[in-house]
């Protein structure tokens, strides 16, 4: 009996090292990059913001009436994004969620995109939308669906997606992201429109086409 307890208690022990081995890790940084710096001078906050004495708090730190308001959609792609998220609602620090409203004229386009730090849940308010994600290598497998109001649809943490207004009217969405700060990375913007612009030699081989069709692409961004 007594060698059975040991054994027991020595399975525990085992078990809940491995649990914290497993569960140990840094924090998930909620900006692109921190680099290291020795003079404090030159320091910044991370991973959130310097927090307001909970004593001094109002309600107006947790509220934003931004997404009452429908974007404007006169641009190129016929979208508008409106983020609610640790920018414009102070509260929101440390609670690890934001909101967006989307707007898409007919036939509008949110391009493809990826959230480097948040999953993203849509829900259509409006219209009909075909939405997709593709899938990381090597399968990079398109994961695409049409939705109507009421849907809800589901992009992973960091994978490329994008909705398109496929109804002859406008069509609007509500997206939940699992970070106070998810950040977006629109693809086109990023390869196309870099600054300074990445070199054509490295675009011409990454896309197989002539220097002329990505000197043209980057001159639209």
């Amino acid at each position: 009996m007594k060698k059975m307890v040991v054994n027991t208690l020595a399975c525990i022990a085992l078990s809940a090292m491995s649990f914290f081995l497993a569960s140990a890790s840094d924090p998930s940084p909620l900006q692109d990059f921190c680099v290291a710096v020795n003079d404090t001078k030159t320091t910044v906050f991370v991973n959130g913001k310097v927090c307001k004495d909970p004593k001094v708090a109002t309600a107006d730190d947790f509220f934003f009436s931004g997404l009452r308001v429908p974007g404007n959609t006169s641009n190129k792609v016929g979208s508008m994004v409106t983020p609610a998220n640790v920018a414009q609602i102070p509260g929101l620090n440390t609670l690890g969620i934001s909101l967006a409203r989307v707007d898409y004229a007919p036939y509008g386009l949110n391009p493809p995109h990826t959230h480097p730090r948040a999953t993203e849940i849509l829900t259509v308010l409006e219209g009909t939308l075909y939405v997709g994600f593709v899938t990381s290598n090597p399968d990079n497998r398109l994961i695409c669906k049409v939705l109507y109001k009421g849907d809800v649809f589901i992009f992973p943490e960091g994978l490329i997606h994008f909705q398109l207004n496929v109804g002859k009217t406008k069509a609007v969405a509500i997206a939940a992201l699992s970070s106070q700060n998810p950040g977006v990375i629109t693809i086109a913007n990023a390869v196309f429109g870099s600054k300074p612009a990445i070199s054509a030699d490295v675009l011409t081989k990454a896309f197989q086409v002539d220097k002329n069709v990505v000197d043209y692409l980057q001159s639209q961004f």
